[in-house]
């Protein structure tokens, strides 16, 4: 196979201690990453979405279980540490992260996307998810397209940070790892 079509084989089983180890580190980056953005600046956090870096790498690297369970994990944990996401977000920010966990690793290893299409197919899903939230939650008060657009355009620096940088970090990554 030619090492730019290489794939990341790694779709961790939930009876696997190693897909605990690989969440719980993932979960500590997740948590701490979103945390110092945002103590460098208000609006880092909205504008670059750190936490999903996390969620998107780990349904990648690991399949669509270490997706799934950083994705849920993380905004619960973050929240109940740092107080972000702030209640009002933090049924999005889950809905929306374990979303794209699921679509991550479901897209990449069963799928058989290339790691870039399997990241925006993951945002994509992920913000339709957020819209579907929305609406259910708001019964119809709130235009939940509208706030998903507001949210877009604060956060596309770091949607095209993610399209670009995760499938290159998760493709160097796995090949770090097949080489130990």
């Amino acid at each position: 196979m030619h090492t730019s079509q290489m794939r990341i084989t790694r779709d961790l089983p939930f009876a696997s201690t190693r897909l605990y180890a690989v969440v719980a580190i993932f979960v500590a980056l997740d948590v701490a990453v979103p945390w110092l953005c945002h103590v460098i600046h208000p609006m880092a956090g909205p504008t670059l979405l750190p936490m999903f870096f996390f969620v998107l790498l780990a349904g990648l690297l690991f399949g669509w279980r270490a997706g799934v369970l950083v994705g849920i994990i993380t905004p619960l944990l973050s929240h109940a540490m740092t107080g972000m996401p702030v209640i009002a977000v933090l049924p999005r920010v889950l809905i929306e992260g374990t979303v794209y966990g699921l679509a991550a690793g479901l897209l990449y290893h069963n799928g058989g996307f290339r790691a870039m299409w399997a990241t925006v197919g993951a945002v994509v899903l992920g913000r339709l998810a957020t819209i579907a939230l929305l609406f259910v939650l708001s019964a119809g008060s709130v235009n939940a397209a509208a706030e998903v657009w507001q949210a877009l355009q604060i956060g596309w620096p770091g949607i095209i940070a993610q399209i670009v940088l995760i499938p290159c970090i998760a493709l160097v990554a796995g090949r770090l790892m097949d080489d130990a």
